[in-house]
């Protein structure tokens, strides 16, 4: 089975708690995410190694209602972080995905006993960028590459290429 250079995955999974820096519990909360109109795909967080962008077409964000946020980028090969990213996710070395935000508006929530953690929703927050890492925060989210047979674009240029051999050998150019 063919594979192809786009991944995909939920970069965010809504309402799911992870304890950050064992200091409190966070959430986020679906829809916080409002504009995505300009965020990146990092390789970890490295804002020197960019994979893909919304604004380029590369990358596609879709807010999944109460699920979370899913993402599909397509990688170009040639870029050695992107190679590098390709081969990692699909193996499964890298499986898990982070992001990048500025809080705009959260709710905070005292414990109830006191070795228990205070909770933290984010309602709102502008998210810049989201990327594959080996140790995800938030553990359920995740990346897979894609099977060429699932990937719309890859699927027009097979359809393209059997067209373009059948002119060629009906000699029509």
């Amino acid at each position: 089975m063919a594979v192809s250079n786009t991944v995909s995955g939920f970069a965010v999974r809504y309402n799911e708690p992870t304890t950050i820096g064992q200091a409190f519990i966070e959430r986020i909360a679906p829809g916080a995410f409002k504009d995505l109109s300009d965020v990146v795909f990092l390789w970890g967080h490295d804002g020197n190694r960019p994979l893909a962008r919304t604004k380029s077409g590369t990358l596609q964000l879709r807010d999944e209602g109460r699920m979370g946020l899913w993402f599909s980028a397509d990688l170009d090969p040639e870029n050695p972080d992107a190679a590098l990213a390709l081969s990692s996710i699909g193996r499964q070395d890298t499986h898990g995905m982070s992001f990048g935000f500025l809080v705009r508006k959260e709710v905070w929530a005292e414990p109830d006993s006191y070795d228990a953690l205070p909770e933290r929703t984010i309602l709102e927050a502008d998210l810049f960028e989201v990327s594959a890492v080996v140790w995800p925060a938030y553990s359920q989210s995740d990346v897979s590459r894609s099977r060429a047979e699932h990937n719309a674009s890859a699927a027009a240029a097979a359809i393209r290429r059997k067209a373009e051999a059948a002119h060629r050998l009906r000699g029509i150019r």
